[in-house]
Order: structure tokens, then sequence, then C-alpha cells
């Protein structure tokens, strides 16, 4: 028993020595290599978290428009592409199945 209490102290405190190393650091923006420019900062596009769906024919983009087409489950998604270069991530459910679509 006496062991047990032993090593979960000896974890308790690498866990609080690890959490304060961790606080000290520097934000990782600040570790961008002085060649690199950062244009935006961290998190700086958005993501998609409430996408909101309308039928291929009702859809406002041109015919010969680039999409990413997903399935899921037989439920059928497709982003268009112009839009994704903007937010980059939909994060999105179907059939159940939560997933993110990357471009």
């Amino acid at each position: 028993m006496k062991l047990a209490v032993s090593v979960l102290t000896a974890l308790a405190v690498m866990l609080a020595s690890g959490l304060a190393i961790a606080a000290q650091s520097p934000p990782p923006t600040e570790t961008v290599p002085p060649r690199v420019k950062q244009i935006l900062p961290r998190g700086g596009i958005p993501a998609i978290t409430a996408p909101v769906f309308v039928k291929a024919t009702e859809a406002e983009i041109p015919s010969d428009a680039w999409v990413l087409g997903v399935v899921v489950e037989g439920q059928a998604r497709a982003y268009s592409l112009n839009l994704l270069n903007r937010h980059e991530v939909v994060n999105d459910q179907a059939g159940g199945t939560p997933f993110a679509a990357v471009w």
C-alpha cells in the first residue's frame, strides 16, 4: 500500500512539474524560425462547424465547379472547393458518424 502511495505521489510531482514547464513554454507563434513569415495567426482560418446543405439543383455554384464528395453510410455530401479554399475544414456528421472534410 505504501509503495502504491509513493508511486502515485511521484507521478503527481512529475505531472505538476511537466505542467509548470509547459506553462512557461513560449506560444507556438514565437517558435517560428526567423526565415519563415507567419501570415495568419494560429487558428486564423475558421473551420465550418455547422454546415448547411441544399439540394444539388438549388446550389448556387457553377455546374462545372469542383467539389469534394463524401458518402458515409449511404448519405452523400458535397463540399465546394471554392468554399473550402477559405475554410479548409468542415466538421460534419453523416449516418451518425462524425468526420472532418479537409482540403
